[in-house]
């Protein structure tokens, strides 16, 4: 293959040779500025159940499920969760939910629902958001 004359065409490449500063080096070197870091991949997302008293929390996202009992916090990633199971306090003021790990141990957290109503909202949203990680077959 022959070469263009000199000025014409796109200059032949040199191989082993670096074009200019990578990006943000230039503008670190010149005003003494750090470039941030490259951005995280982006997190799955999906809906979110959130229950919290002034004592308990139960969340389920799309990592599992989270207790968090007197600030003591146990996770259970879906993988190692053999099922989740939930409902009403006896005295109808609480939502109890159950976690049933793959071992056979079950753990358990209450969360108060102040008002009353609350627990119904919380049965739909908890409802819709175990059916879309956990659908039944």
């Amino acid at each position: 293959m022959t070469q263009p004359p000199q000025g014409f065409g796109p200059p032949v490449p040199q191989y082993g040779q670096q074009y200019g500063p990578q990006y943000g080096q230039q503008n670190s070197q010149t005003y003494g500025v750090t470039p941030p870091p490259p951005p995280h991949p982006p997190t799955v997302q999906g809906p979110e159940f959130v229950a919290v008293d002034t004592r308990n929390a139960i969340a389920v996202d799309a990592e599992g499920v989270t207790l968090d009992m007197n600030g003591v916090q146990a996770e259970f990633p879906w993988p190692e969760i053999r099922s989740v199971h939930y409902r009403a306090s006896p005295n109808g003021k609480a939502l109890m939910l159950g976690v049933i790990h793959l071992d056979g141990h079950f753990y358990e957290a209450v969360v108060d629902a102040k008002p009353k109503a609350r627990l119904t909202e919380w049965f739909a949203q908890l409802a819709w958001v175990l059916r879309h990680y956990r659908p039944m077959g």
